[in-house]
C-alpha cells in the first residue's frame, strides 16, 4: 500500500511538471494564443529597402518620419503633415536624432509643397513617382511611413481625414517611434 502511494506521488510530481510543457509546446505549434506585438504601426514584412530614397549624402544617419506628398493634398494629407510635424516636437531631447522627411514628386500637390516649404515643417527630397511607385507598391505609398536609420521602411501608419483621429494615430507613433529610439544607439 505505501509502495503504491510512493508510485502515484512520484507520477502525479512528474504529470505536475512535464504536462505544462507539453501543454505549452501545443500551444506554440498549433497558434493557440495571440502573439504578443507592441507596435501600433503595421510592421512591414518584408521591409522595404529604400537606402538611396532617405539617405541625404554628408548626413548623419537619422530615424526619419517620412510621408509622400499626393496629388492633391486633402484633409488626410494636412492631417499628416501635422502629424508628423507634432511627433517629432514631441520626442522632446531626442529630437535631433529623428528627422522629418517629405517626398515630392512631379505630381505632387504645388500648393502643399509650398506650404512645407514656408513652414519649414521638415526636409524635402524630391524623387522620381515611378521610383516611389515602384518602392511602395507592395504597401501602397498613401500612409506616413517610419524608417530606420539605414533607409529601410519598418513601419506604415494610416492616415485618417478626421483631425481628432490623427492625433490619437500621432500618439500611436510617438510610441513607436519612442520604444525604437531606446533601443537604438544609432540616429
Amino acid at each position: 500500500m505505501q509502495q503504491k502511494s510512493k508510485k502515484l506521488t512520484a507520477l502525479a510530481l512528474i504529470l505536475v511538471f512535464i504536462l505544462p510543457v507539453i501543454l505549452a509546446k501545443l500551444a506554440l505549434n498549433n497558434g493557440w494564443f495571440n502573439e504578443g506585438a507592441t507596435n501600433k504601426g503595421q510592421l512591414l514584412n518584408p521591409i522595404i529597402e529604400a537606402g538611396d530614397l532617405f539617405i541625404i549624402t554628408g548626413e548623419e544617419p537619422h530615424w526619419r518620419l517620412a510621408y509622400i506628398v499626393p496629388d492633391l493634398c486633402d484633409a488626410a494629407c494636412e492631417n499628416a503633415i501635422f502629424s508628423i510635424s507634432q511627433v517629432r516636437t514631441a520626442v522632446g531631447r531626442a529630437m535631433d536624432r529623428v528627422d522629418a522627411v517629405f517626398i515630392v514628386t512631379d505630381s505632387s500637390d504645388p500648393k502643399a509643397v509650398a506650404n512645407l516649404e514656408v513652414n519649414d515643417f521638415g526636409k524635402l527630397l524630391k524623387a522620381d513617382i515611378n521610383n516611389v511607385n515602384n518602392l511602395f507598391q507592395q504597401t501602397g505609398n498613401n500612409g506616413i511611413f517610419l524608417v530606420d536609420t539605414l533607409g529601410n521602411v519598418v513601419l506604415k501608419f494610416n492616415t485618417t481625414l478626421e483631425r481628432e483621429q490623427a492625433i490619437m494615430d500621432s500618439r500611436d507613433i510617438l510610441a513607436d517611434l519612442r520604444k525604437l529610439l531606446k533601443l537604438s544607439r544609432i540616429g
